[in-house]
């Protein structure tokens, strides 16, 4: 059984340097590292030269769906993929229970792991910050093992069996940023197996501002997404409806005296924007590629 790391990227090439040179302090080194680009200048290669684990840099079509789908075709039916932000940072025994987990878990297909601190709810977590969190935390010798409704897209590992041999990807229909794909693809491998969250897999996302998707593009997907998987069957329509309101009710009171880091009023009109589309019969969510 291999271990794989798969890191989609696009537009931070500083961040995802840092991110593939924490890996050198993992107890278990990976066995190959996928960084997926959507262009060549997205990572400076000669800064991860001298790791002592294979990295693999491939260029995909931009999208977080494409590029994810990118490294799993690069899979062997034994291999272990966890697939991680380029800002999210483990604690340095992250690997060796992911692996432990999945050789004792046998009917686990997909696990996550335990988000110490996230700072995608907030103005971001600096690096050095993140290092000392992760670093400060110990192992657990009776991990909880919980069931979860779905991986979280930052930190999440799967067995590459069932989505080899039943062909699951990431729905590309789900443009760019791709918002709640972990949802969708975790509700697809759901029928081979156990989905979990383990307490000893433990890290960090840092959220970083740099090179994200502009609020009009969130907002949209925002209300598409959701009720495009709701079509699809990969999520209920009582669990669309309370994510669409938790977000149209929180862009709205908080563009009022939004967060400095947070486009709430873009957020606000992209809502509005799928709402209308909405109304026409004309709500996709392919329909952000369009956005400036």
């Amino acid at each position: 059984m291999r271990i794989i790391v798969s890191i989609p990227t696009a537009n931070r090439p500083d961040v995802v340097v840092t991110t593939v040179l924490d890996l050198a302090r993992q107890k278990r080194f990976p066995d190959l590292v996928i960084v997926v680009v959507a262009d060549a200048g997205d990572i400076d290669a000669n800064k991860i030269a001298d790791l002592p684990f294979p990295v693999c840099v491939v260029q995909s079509e931009r999208g977080t769906c494409v590029q994810r789908n990118t490294a799993l075709s690069m899979l062997h039916e034994d291999d272990v993929l966890l697939f991680l932000d380029d800002d999210f940072l483990m604690a340095p025994d992250y690997l060796a229970n992911l692996e432990k987990l999945f050789e004792t878990q046998p009917d686990v297909v997909m696990a996550t792991g335990t988000v110490l601190a996230d700072g995608i709810h907030g103005p971001g977590i600096d690096h050095w910050r993140g290092i000392d969190l992760v670093s400060r935390t110990s192992d657990n010798n009776d991990p909880s093992i919980t069931e979860v409704y779905n991986c979280y897209g930052c930190n999440m590992a799967l067995r590459a069996a069932p989505a080899l041999l039943d062909k699951i990807l990431f729905d590309t229909k789900l443009k760019l940023y791709a918002w709640l794909e972990d949802v969708d693809f975790s509700r697809q491998m759901a029928a081979h197996g156990r989905i979990v969250r383990s307490s000893n897999l433990r890290g960090v996302h840092l959220g970083t501002k740099v090179g994200r998707t502009s609020g009009q593009r969130i907002g949209y997907s925002q209300i598409a997404n959701p009720l495009y998987l709701n079509r699809k069957g990969t999520m209920a329509f009582s669990r669309a409806l309370k994510i669409m309101w938790r977000n149209l009710a929180s862009n709205f009171v908080r563009s009022f005296n939004a967060e400095p880091e947070i486009d709430r009023l873009g957020r606000l009109k992209g809502n509005l924007q799928a709402f209308g589309d909405l109304a026409r019969g004309k709500l996709n969510p392919e329909n952000v590629v369009k956005f400036e």
